[in-house]
């Protein structure tokens, strides 16, 4: 009788992570200063289109609002930043660690019919929202038939 066995496949989280890992060597991304920035992690981030606007939602948990930069040049919205390591006490041994620390960078290209001098950033409860809105012109609006 054959005996069927059943293995863990890699997540595709950890996928993702390693594809990530490969890219950032081989492609540096550069933020607004001009320096190289190795992220070691992107948060998870939704982003959700309304009627008025584009909302991106990041969960950023343990990450101070000085933390994280926001720019929008050429319809491009970059986030990075960077969290901490919790365990600075050199007398403790972490016996596991599974939350990722370091510098993360994540960029977003958004179409020509956002209006940039309406974006807005809020950080509560460890997620960052940010709200782009749309211009008046690309608002969808409803006709009436005469």
């Amino acid at each position: 009788m054959t005996r069927l066995m059943r293995t863990r496949n890699r997540g595709l989280d950890s996928l993702q992570r390693e594809i990530d890992r490969v890219f950032d060597a081989f492609f540096p991304s550069s933020d607004s200063d001009g320096e190289s920035s190795q992220s070691l992690w992107a948060p998870r981030t939704d982003l959700v289109e309304g009627e008025k606007a584009y909302r991106i939602e990041l969960d950023l948990p343990g990450v101070d609002r000085d933390d994280v930069k926001i720019n929008y040049q050429d319809n491009q919205l970059t986030i990075s930043g960077e969290r901490q390591e919790a365990y600075t006490d050199e007398s403790e041994d972490c016996v596991r660690m599974e939350r990722t620390f370091g510098r993360f960078y994540r960029a977003f290209s958004l179409p020509r019919t956002v209006n940039p001098e309406g974006i807005e950033a809020a950080h509560e409860n460890g997620v960052l929202t940010i709200t782009v809105p749309k211009t008046e012109e690309s608002r969808p609006r409803q006709i009436e038939i005469q």
